[in-house]
């Protein structure tokens, strides 16, 4: 049984940094897909990045700004959020899929999600 707990969100002004970070039980995070998509408000959800044996995505919007890593011996992902801006306000979920980074990652290609933390840059 997978699981992923998320934890790390929390309010900041622009210009400012924060880093959410993700423990997964039951998923191998050293050699599996995990990445994290958000929900801005009124909005779809949208990949923010997702990290795989071969692959890394970077979402244009978050490029440059956000840096996704893994450490496999305590089973944690973590998004680091540096230069944050208003309209990276959202509830950011954690998720894993082993085949998720086949190719573009898409909601679909994961079928492990986090609650979601909530991100406010003001």
């Amino acid at each position: 049984h997978v699981q992923l707990v998320e934890s790390g969100g929390g309010s900041v002004q622009a210009g400012g940094s924060l880093t959410v970070s993700c423990v997964a039980s039951g998923y191998r995070v050293k050699s599996g897909c995990m990445g994290y998509f958000r929900r801005r408000p009124g909005k779809e959800r949208e990949v923010v990045a997702a990290t795989g044996p071969s692959n890394t995505w970077y979402a244009d919007y978050v490029k440059g700004r956000f840096t996704l890593s893994k450490d496999g011996d305590k089973d944690t992902q973590y998004l680091q959020m540096n230069s944050l801006k208003p309209e990276d306000t959202a509830m950011y979920y954690c998720v894993a899929d082993p085949h998720g980074c086949d190719y573009f990652p898409s909601p679909r290609s994961f079928r492990y999600w986090s609650q979601g933390t909530q991100v406010t840059v003001s």
